[in-house]
């Protein structure tokens, strides 16, 4: 029987050329499967290719093609994604910093490793560090120590600090840590600052307030600036930094009120930064108030001249302007490098709406030392004129 089913086929491919290879097969195998006995499959470890022949057998129920077309097919290519935009902007040229190599550099350096502090010169990238750390030419460095640890409890989007809604607890020997190294450093204006701490409940102001004290204790003519947190606006633990010593209260408010939703953390509010800078000035009208402005999000002429307008009308002495840079690709992209040109319009207008001085440029921060050898000379000839009156 099998034989004549043979036959059949050959005389049914002689008289129907036409028709298609895919046909045929299945007719031939529904002829001799009509034969055959019927065996139950069980499903095994092979019944992955029970699977793909089940499925040829039904394309092959479904597709007309002849066989020359199925000779002529493309075999498939596989395309390569596109691939994937970095979203960091290559660097224009006047972006370049002095290299951290210096002996002071080490010197530095290995104080801070030793006594198992945090500066911010480190933990956020800071492009000045082979500049400040490694000093002038009267060798004469400059370092921000960061209190409190080196995790915040704030998500700021343009920032690389570490964040946690629980960081360790505060280190009660900081205050001697510190006050030990600003002696071996030799200073005589150090920059303090921290992280926030939203999870204690007086937010870290006693312990930036005690830091404060012992520096003045053990050295009474250094100069202190203190550059704090937000404190959630609340006025008795601003209170405690800004009553405890200091010689300038800095904060800052990172950038213009119209981007500031997507710059900062949630809990950081534009208009909360100006009423803790306004707050410090009413407790003492000769405390010098500083804040730091960072360009290249995508903030316009008119956004800047307002925040400077609102920065005036509170009294703030001193504002930076300096470049935003992106540390990750995680964090927000840089808009636009901003010119050399441009830093210097912004200098210029800023010193015409009174500021008592202004650092503006690139590579400028909060804490550059250019901007703390002016406060340093201003604030001595202060005392001087105070203790001679």
């Amino acid at each position: 029987h099998t034989s004549n089913t043979h036959q059949q086929l050959i005389m049914m491919l002689a008289n129907n050329s036409g028709r298609t290879l895919s046909s045929l097969a299945l007719h031939h195998a529904r002829a001799l499967s009509s034969q055959a006995p019927q065996v139950e499959v069980t499903r095994s470890s092979s019944s992955s290719k029970g699977d793909r022949l089940e499925a040829l057998r039904s394309q092959l129920s479904k597709d007309d093609a002849s066989i020359d077309d199925f000779a002529a097919a493309s075999p498939i290519v596989r395309k390569k994604a596109p691939p994937r935009s970095s979203k960091i902007l290559p660097k224009p040229r006047w972006l370049k910093a002095k290299p951290a190599d210096s002996d002071n550099y080490q010197k530095l350096r290995s104080t801070v490793r030793e006594l198992g502090l945090a500066t911010v010169c480190e933990e956020a990238r800071c492009p000045n560090i082979g500049e400040c750390w490694g000093g002038g030419e009267d060798s004469t460095a400059t370092a921000t120590i960061m209190i409190m640890g080196d995790t915040c409890t704030r998500g700021c989007r343009f920032c690389s600090v570490k964040t946690s809604k629980a960081p360790p607890p505060l280190d009660p020997e900081e205050p001697a840590k510190v006050s030990t190294a600003i002696a071996k450093w030799g200073l005589d204006y150090v920059v303090l600052t921290s992280v926030d701490r939203d999870d204690l409940a007086d937010q870290g102001s006693n312990h930036f307030r005690e830091v404060i004290q012992q520096l003045k204790i053990k050295k009474p003519d250094l100069l202190v600036e203190a550059l704090t947190p937000d404190f959630q606006g609340q006025e008795d633990l601003i209170e405690k930094v800004a009553t405890s010593g200091l010689d300038v209260y800095a904060h800052n408010m990172e950038t213009v009120e119209r981007l500031t939703h997507l710059v900062r953390d949630r809990r950081a509010k534009y208009h909360q930064s100006l009423d803790v800078l306004s707050y410090v000035k009413s407790l003492n009208a000769g405390c010098l108030t500083k804040t730091s402005l960072m360009l290249g999000f995508g903030e316009t002429d008119e956004d800047i001249r307002q925040t400077l307008r609102d920065l005036r009308n509170i009294d703030v002495d001193v504002v930076t302007f300096g470049q935003y840079l992106q540390p990750t690709k995680k964090h927000v992209p840089v808009k636009e490098y901003i010119t050399p040109e441009k830093f210097e319009t912004c200098q210029k207008e800023a010193e015409s709406m009174g500021f008592l001085y202004v650092a503006s440029g690139a590579l400028v921060r909060s804490s550059y030392k250019a901007g703390e050898f002016f406060l340093k000379n201003y604030l001595r000839e202060n005392k001087e004129q105070q203790h001679g009156s």
